[in-house]
């Protein structure tokens, strides 16, 4: 089978022949439909997460169709499946043990400890695997399994926090924010979306998408903010986002890599105002935003790569030259 394989970091993707991976014990094996492109891939490739392990496939936004599996497996062959972040945890330590899987000490991430979707063929634990329906366009589906799926959980989390959200500040108007921005209006909120400076097309989208106000992450919206989440991986955006949330509201960070945080005033923080991040998620937040995802219809806005072209897909996003999200197609 075709690969791109992450040999060595900080360098390009490589094309490389393997064998198709045989399953394990409670392992499918899956054809890869379509992956995902996601900015934590680009973190991969470039290093900024820690204990990376190489040679690795990247890729965890992927769709799949199920070739073989156990018989008593949750999925079965024929079957079409979602493939998230989250590949294995060991149902043991504290946090497993207390319904937080997602902070699991021992986990394995699709794509980082655990071979991705960059290539033919993968196989996965069939109890992470979410089933989808197999008329589904595999290409707009992709994208849910992460930045729909972080999105998600950083709304949840907001929502668990602070009682009281409408209005709600996107900062970083990519994948994750063009898909929760749906979600949003479904539920009748309004947006905020705060791009780089300059960047005027993503504005524009954000605008086409419904958005209450689009502006540069160095200007100020017409409202104070109920709550803000951050998906773009800037730190001094903590601090931007603190002074636009009003008294008691909540900022969250939604990525998994973050540059440093600056020194802040305690002031900006005061007033019972929030700070989270969010980590991973669990197969309860999968079953529950792919509920809401049918619900809403959502439509995600992709550009298509072939598998010999991830490296570009990876180039276009490292470099915000894509509006919505990167998928490659086999």
């Amino acid at each position: 089978m075709k690969a791109m394989v992450l040999n060595e970091i900080g360098k390009p993707l490589v094309l490389t022949d393997r064998p198709i991976p045989q399953p394990q014990i409670e392992q499918a094996l899956i054809k890869v439909l379509a992956c995902g492109v996601c900015r934590t891939d680009l973190h991969l490739v470039d290093g900024e997460l820690p204990n990376i392990k190489t040679p690795i496939i990247p890729g965890h936004e992927i769709i799949g169709e199920v070739v073989s599996a156990e018989p008593e497996a949750t999925v079965q062959p024929g079957m079409v499946v979602g493939i998230p972040w989250l590949g294995w945890t060991c149902g043991e330590c504290e946090f497993c043990r207390i319904q937080k899987e997602n902070l699991c000490e021992n986990a394995k991430f699709t794509g980082y400890q655990l071979d991705g979707g960059y290539c033919e063929f993968t196989v996965v634990d069939h109890r992470y695997c979410i089933p989808l329906d197999n008329n589904i366009d595999v290409a707009k589906y992709a994208p849910l399994l992460c930045a729909g799926l972080i999105g998600y959980r950083s709304l949840k989390i907001a929502n668990t926090i602070n009682d009281y959200i409408e209005k709600i500040g996107i900062f970083g108007f990519g994948a994750a924010a063009h898909i929760l921005a749906q979600i949003l209006l479904y539920q009748g909120k309004s947006f905020y979306a705060f791009t780089r400076p300059g960047d005027k097309d993503s504005q524009q989208f954000a605008y086409e998408l419904g958005a209450e106000w689009a502006g540069s992450s160095d200007l100020s919206p017409p409202n104070l903010l109920d709550a803000a989440i951050i998906f773009a991986p800037v730190g001094s955006l903590v601090l931007r986002a603190l002074k636009l949330v009003r008294k008691g509201g909540t900022v969250i960070c939604g990525g998994i890599h973050m540059s440093d945080i600056p020194q802040f005033p305690y002031e900006i923080l005061w007033g019972e105002r929030q700070l989270c991040s969010v980590a991973n998620l669990t197969r309860k937040d999968g079953r529950e935003f792919f509920k809401i995802a049918n619900e809403v219809k959502i439509n995600t806005h992709i550009k298509k790569y072939s598998l010999n072209d991830a490296n570009a897909a990876l180039d276009d996003l490292r470099n915000g030259n894509i509006d919505g999200a990167a998928v490659l197609v086999n």
